[in-house]
């Protein structure tokens, strides 16, 4: 990602609505698929830190950001956490129990090198959460910015993370919000107008609240059942024995 993106994410992170319901989605996913009480955790991509604090709760968190910049951030505002390691580089002797890809995998050129990679640093029966930004006809300016390869269809995703993963639950997210979100998408697409900033800021409390409560009301029904559209997918997988 742009440098400023980074900034925009530290800044934006602990209030926005996106990352604060995400952040809740994700501890919602690692504990209905996770049999263990205390995990050792690999925030993989890890950004600005926006899933740290949610991820200590389930145990040690060691977190990989390759942006130097950000990575030095991180170190700083972590070094008194006990629970948190940042890593400068991924160490192939430690094993994790799971690993997060919080809307990252669309960052890697090599998509399917880099889960193949990563199967080898769970445990047995470790497991890898992975949020992607669903349907290419959405790729935006936006997309550009962040350096994003590809958006993902359900498919897409299923089978790369298939091939080295038991797939134990995909689903769509941002489903409420799906049609206002695309059709703001396609009109600055259209008029190749670059909106980053505008949906990357925390926007006013009202805005941001009511965002968030309709964003929210996907996590009940998350616990029961799949969406068959959205924003987004989650997937969790299984590392494969063979």
């Amino acid at each position: 990602m742009e440098k400023k993106v980074y900034e925009r994410h530290i800044i934006n992170q602990k209030k926005h609505w996106w990352f604060s319901v995400r952040r809740k989605l994700i501890s919602q996913f690692i504990k209905k698929y996770s049999k263990k009480r205390t995990l050792k955790i690999l925030d993989y991509g890890c950004g600005s830190g926006t899933n740290i604090n949610s991820l200590s709760k389930f145990g040690q968190v060691h977190c990989y950001e390759k942006d130097k910049k950000t990575s030095n951030y991180l170190s700083s505002e972590y070094r008194d956490n006990k629970k948190v390691f940042i890593l400068k580089k991924i160490k192939k002797t430690i094993k994790y129990d799971y690993i997060i890809l919080a809307d990252v995998l669309e960052h890697i050129k090599n998509d399917d090198l880099a889960l193949k990679n990563l199967k080898n640093l769970l445990n047995y029966q470790g497991k890898i959460l992975i949020t992607v930004p669903a349907y290419n006809f959405l790729f935006s300016k936006k997309d550009e910015v962040l350096k994003h390869f590809r958006r993902y269809n359900y498919s897409q995703i299923y089978k790369v993370v298939s091939k080295y993963f038991d797939i134990q639950r995909i689903s769509f997210f941002n489903t409420l919000l799906f049609i206002p979100i695309s059709i703001i998408t396609l009109i600055f697409k259209i008029l190749k107008i670059n909106y980053i900033e505008n949906v990357e800021n925390t926007p006013n409390k009202l805005v941001n609240n009511l965002l968030h409560f309709i964003f929210s009301i996907e996590l009940f029904f998350l616990k029961y059942i799949d969406f068959p559209f959205g924003v987004s997918i989650i997937i969790v997988g299984e590392k494969k024995t063979f």
